[in-house]
């Protein structure tokens, strides 16, 4: 095959991440593959609409004495790193270079493996390394008293200003509340109810909830939605005894020596539950990515990582095999009317095609509007002071689209994504509501 993959009928082919080769680490050899990869993005060009890391390569070329990659000094290679938030767009829907084409080019995985030698060089900032940390934010912030003091802080002027001085968070950055009364905490005193497992040609009928930090202590709604719907569909659910972050933050940071950490807390817990007859289901869609895709490249030859990603979930995907096995209820009581959806990239990059959208459409008299583009918002990317005001321009058409719909709701499974559009809305008269929380209401429970 000389061409891209518009000449072939083969599928992209992802390759095991290489971390544990001490070449991967290496300056040197790194600068070499960056050179390489950028001369063929700046050939082609094809992504320059997908994020901003694109637009500083490309300008960069253009603005050197040669207008070619050899005039771009090298520390201006940082930028277009910067800029990578491992979105997976251009891997799985725009480059025709990806193997098994011989360029073999991995444009995400790339930029992973210069963010990792940035972290063991020890250039990455404290900020970076303190945003990241979601377990430890997450238990300080979740503390009572101080929850209060922080939401506060959040929310005041004097308080966001603060932050951006000392820690370079943008002042007008969307910020998430925190709840003492996490998730975990509500459903450890839930009356579960009594399910019979019926399984499906591809479902167990029981699941296990990987709650997600974001869940737990940002948007326990978001869980209990969950809970609420999967036990109406008669699907018991169960919770890990110590859930730990998924890692999918410290991997944007390139600290994979954490999500190294993280993973042997998580995965032989979740392996253990598929041994014992438990499905998986992960309602971020960046956590489910990190079992479906990332943890499995990091360790190909892991049997646990293995095990735990042939039976991890997406809620609406697991919802929408229980359909096609007979055994979703559709006996809904509220309409939803028209719902402007935006489809976050790390759902996209599933591969599962449009389940969110297929679930709500079971709902009588409600009409989908589907978005699939950027929102803008990509981890840490939005609330930083350097990047914010790019990741608002990133996100400003799904905006529109949403302004546009005049929809009686608009949604996004990725929660930091609907925060980011209700951020761009002229009208910030009402938020984002979860599609879960929708699929609740037409269930009328």
């Amino acid at each position: 095959m000389t061409g891209g993959r518009e000449g072939s009928l083969e599928a992209p082919t992802r390759h095991a991440l290489d971390w544990k080769n001490p070449d991967f680490y290496d300056e040197a050899s790194l600068f070499k593959e960056l050179e390489r990869v950028y001369d063929i993005c700046h050939g082609c060009r094809r992504c320059v609409s997908l994020c901003h890391a694109f637009p500083v390569l490309f300008d960069h070329v253009d603005e050197s004495p040669t207008g070619e990659l050899d005039g771009v000094p090298r520390e201006a290679y940082w930028d277009v790193v910067d800029h990578c938030y491992l979105c997976d767009m251009c891997y799985l829907s725009k480059c025709p270079y990806v193997p098994p084409h011989p360029w073999n080019l991995d444009f995400p995985h790339l930029m992973l493996r210069a963010k990792a030698v940035q972290f063991r060089k020890g250039k990455t900032k404290f900020r970076d390394k303190l945003l990241t940390s979601t377990d430890l934010v997450g238990s300080l912030a979740g503390i009572p008293v101080v929850s209060e003091i922080v939401n506060a802080t959040n929310r005041s002027k004097a308080g966001r200003r603060l932050l951006e001085t000392t820690l370079g968070v943008h002042a007008g950055a969307p910020l998430p509340a925190y709840h003492s009364d996490s998730f975990h905490k509500r459903e450890a005193r839930r009356v579960k109810p009594a399910l019979e497992a019926v399984p499906t040609g591809e479902t167990r009928g029981k699941v296990a909830l990987f709650a997600t930090c974001y869940g737990n202590r940002n948007l326990p709604q978001m869980d209990e939605d969950l809970v609420a719907v999967f036990n109406h569909n008669g699907i018991s659910v169960t919770t890990l005894g110590t859930e730990k972050c998924c890692g999918m933050p410290k991997l944007e940071l390139g600290d994979l020596e954490a999500v190294d950490r993280l993973k042997n807390v998580n995965v032989p817990q979740l392996a253990k539950l598929v041994d014992e007859g438990w499905d998986i289901v992960v309602p971020v869609p960046s956590c489910a990515l990190m079992f479906k895709q990332e943890l499995p490249l990091m360790y190909p030859d892991d049997e646990q990582v293995r095990k735990v990603q042939e039976r991890t979930f997406d809620p609406f995907e697991y919802l929408m095999l229980r359909h096609k096995g007979g055994k979703l209820r559709t006996d809904f009581v509220n309409r939803l009317g028209k719902v402007a959806y935006h489809v976050p990239c790390h759902l996209r990059v599933q591969r599962i095609g449009l389940k969110t959208r297929d679930a709500l459409k079971l709902v009588p008299d409600t009409t989908i509007e589907v978005i699939e583009r950027c929102s803008g918002h990509n981890g840490t990317y939005a609330v930083k002071k350097e990047f914010h005001e790019t990741s608002v321009k990133i996100g400003r058409p799904v905006v529109q689209r949403v302004e546009s719909a005049k929809a009686d709701h608009y949604a996004s499974d990725c929660p930091m994504a609907g925060d980011q559009i209700e951020h761009g809305l002229a009208d910030k008269g009402r938020g984002p509501e979860h599609p879960l929380s929708l699929l609740r209401h037409a269930y009328g429970i």
